[in-house]
């Protein structure tokens, strides 16, 4: 299987069956994010101790990539500390805006490196990290709605 099928199997069952699809219970940190190209909403609920994410999830609507991508973040950060989740952000975000032709160094992303074919489909990279941005507004405890635009 090429990465081009496995980004696309991996899309579809996360977005057919996203992981932590909730609001969990404590919460005492969440954002809202909002992608005006696509349509995609996002709420993402955090409930973090000490500097470790205790427990994650998110809400809304969205299209295929954006879901799949909430689904696998919440996943990985999952008893992640802050620190942990920062630096997992910026090699996300390092990954997914790369030109589509640089080589990229993602192994140290595990499964969310399938999310590279995105790179492909200039339009989509907004679309995938959406919720990247909102969980880095969550962590902050910013309360406030995150654009992609």
């Amino acid at each position: 299987m090429d990465l081009r099928e496995l980004y696309q199997e991996v899309i579809l069952d996360h977005n057919k069956r996203p992981r932590n699809f909730r609001v969990p219970d404590p919460v005492n940190r969440r954002a809202e994010g909002y992608n005006p190209l696509c349509g995609d909403k996002i709420t993402v609920f955090l409930y973090v101790e000490g500097d470790v994410i205790k427990d994650l999830g998110f809400q809304g609507t969205g299209c295929a990539i954006s879901k799949a991508s909430a689904s696998m973040m919440t996943d990985v950060l999952k008893g992640k500390t802050l620190e942990d989740a920062n630096r997992f952000f910026d090699q996300f975000h390092d990954m997914v805006t790369a030109p589509a032709t640089a080589e990229v160094k993602s192994d140290h992303l595990g499964k969310l490196a399938v999310l590279s074919g995105v790179r492909e489909y200039p339009m989509r990279v907004k679309c995938a990290s959406l919720a990247w941005h909102t969980m880095k507004a969550a962590m902050q405890a910013e309360n406030n709605v995150v654009s992609t635009e």
